[in-house]
């Protein structure tokens, strides 16, 4: 049985790129399918260009690969049950449908998982909606199809009602009581499908919705990084996890809420290349192969930076001006405002905690 695999990655972004490098470091083949022939992923690895719901360019993918992963969880799981040989895709389509869907994902989380989440309900059209209680806020979410805070209304007196009752006319939504939290950390878990391997909790500071800052470790009680770790390594073996997740929280006094769960390697979880003896990608190789999964040791605190289109120039006379820090850039060939270009990793005590781009 050779030791070297062709794997296959459904989509070629940043992600893909990534877990394309750590796979190759390893000695084995990469193919990825994305519809763009220039994407991320191209620099590294072989593109099929196709749509992600392209049955024929997914059964050639399937003939092509001993196993396959994907990069993000839009892809269209019928699609891929249709095509997938048994055994080849390890994280499955159930994990696929569960992040996928709102709806199942609290359901999941607070009925099998049995972790604690925001308060929420199922809304199915805007009169679900008229008789709540506006002395307390919510965040109305789509159950399908959003991200970076596309897709979601947040509800703080009756003048919102008319914007929030619109998205509940045109989508199945899931109505979430906002809640007050001191801090949003996230865990990365990765599984083999029998054992776990856990990261260090990780502290994430949003802008507009999208990931800004990453500190490392979080700024917690390790009574309270334990309970986090916990929670994720507690979901990981209700899902029998293959590969990396992500589980997103908030801290709220000694709460720890789940927020989502994102069933592949994740923004948060970048500055674990520099920062850890094994990154968030090369535990979900290892983690698809059904390989051992090492313990993880942290080298040193860090900082990730998210380096977003408008900030290229920052972030490129940053590392300018400090040598020691690590700069990446997707290869993306277009800088668009709020589009994810890169990211930048400082190691150590003097990693500038209050700095963003």
């Amino acid at each position: 049985m050779s030791w070297t695999k062709t794997i296959g990655i459904i989509g070629g972004g940043q992600l893909g790129q990534m877990m394309a490098i750590s796979a190759i470091y390893m000695g084995h083949k990469v193919i990825a399918l994305d519809p763009a022939a220039d994407c991320p992923a191209s620099r590294v690895a072989e593109i099929i260009v196709a749509d992600y719901d392209d049955v024929s360019a997914l059964r050639q993918l399937v003939e092509r690969c001993d196993i396959l992963t994907y990069e993000f969880e839009n892809v269209d799981a019928d699609a891929l049950d249709a095509v997938v040989k048994p055994g080849q895709l390890p994280q499955g389509t159930d994990l696929l449908r569960i992040s996928q869907n709102r709806i199942f994902e609290k359901n999941f989380l607070a009925d099998q998982a049995q972790v604690t989440v925001a308060p929420y309900k199922v809304i199915t059209s805007s009169l679900c909606l008229e008789h709540l209680d506006l002395e307390k806020s919510y965040v109305l979410k789509t159950a399908t199809g959003g991200y970076d805070g596309h897709g979601q209304v947040v509800i703080r007196s009756a003048a919102d009602l008319e914007k929030a009752s619109r998205l509940a006319n045109s989508a199945e939504c899931v109505l979430e009581e906002f809640v007050t939290f001191d801090l949003e950390i996230s865990v990365i878990v990765s599984g083999n499908g029998a054992d776990v391997t856990v990261f260090p909790v990780q502290e994430n500071i949003h802008r507009n919705n999208i990931l800004s800052k990453t500190i490392v470790p979080a700024r917690i009680s390790p009574a309270l990084a334990e309970k986090a770790q916990t929670i994720a390594v507690q979901i990981a073996k209700k899902l029998n996890l293959s590969g990396t997740l992500c589980v997103e929280m908030f801290v709220a006094g000694d709460d720890i809420l789940v927020n989502e769960i994102a069933p592949r390697p994740h923004n948060s979880g970048h500055y674990s290349i520099e920062a850890c003896n094994f990154s968030q990608f090369d535990t979900h190789i290892l983690g698809v192969l059904g390989l051992t999964l090492p313990p993880i040791k942290l080298h040193a605190p860090a900082i990730m930076l998210n380096v977003l289109g408008q900030h290229l120039e920052k972030a490129q006379a940053f590392t300018q001006e400090n040598p020691s820090a690590h700069l990446h850039l997707y290869g993306k060939l277009e800088a668009k405002h709020n589009r994810k270009m890169g990211h930048v990793t400082v190691l150590g005590e003097d990693a500038e905690s209050e700095r963003e781009f």
